[in-house]
């Protein structure tokens, strides 16, 4: 959910943004608990797991690329994140590329992650902004504005029928 408001606040035009979403979204994280911030950012570690399953499959579906999902997305992805200079500190950018790395390669990022311990306050954004950037680098690839966001609709529809 929070994903998709960021997705489709980034395609607005910046005079719509919502203030109201944003503080919403706000209350929400604020209201979580410890338990309740540990679901989000485990939530969020499988989403970028999912992306990343969904982009590795992608890549192995279209041989025309001759590149898989490290060597094209993962690039891309530290790039982008080196110029996001005001909210991603740079001692979290190998965080975050290793997480896509281990979930490039079949790894939990949840588990993955575990092994330096708490997460720390200023991985929170960059954690968001992976999970916002492979989702709008799906949505560019499928051409599609909300492929992302149906994708992880139509697995949680699935888990909960089966």
């Amino acid at each position: 959910m929070l994903i998709d408001s960021r997705l489709r606040s980034v395609h607005k035009d910046r005079t719509d943004a919502d203030p109201e979403q944003e503080d919403l979204a706000r209350q929400l994280i604020s209201s979580l608990g410890p338990e309740g911030l540990e679901d989000v950012l485990d939530g969020a570690c499988t989403l970028i797991f999912l992306y990343v399953k969904w982009l590795r499959e992608a890549h192995e579906a279209h041989e025309a690329h001759d590149k898989d999902v490290i060597e094209y997305v993962v690039p891309t992805l530290v790039t982008t994140l080196r110029r996001m200079t005001r909210s991603i500190p740079p001692e979290a950018i190998p965080t975050m590329s290793g997480m896509v790395i281990a979930a490039a390669i079949g790894l939990s990022p949840t588990l993955w992650r575990q092994q330096y311990g708490d997460w720390k306050k200023t991985e929170l954004t960059p954690l968001e902004a992976t999970a916002f950037l492979l989702a709008e680098h799906i949505n560019r690839i499928t051409e599609d504005p909300d492929f992302a966001t149906r994708m992880i609709t139509e697995a949680l529809t699935q888990v909960e029928a089966g």
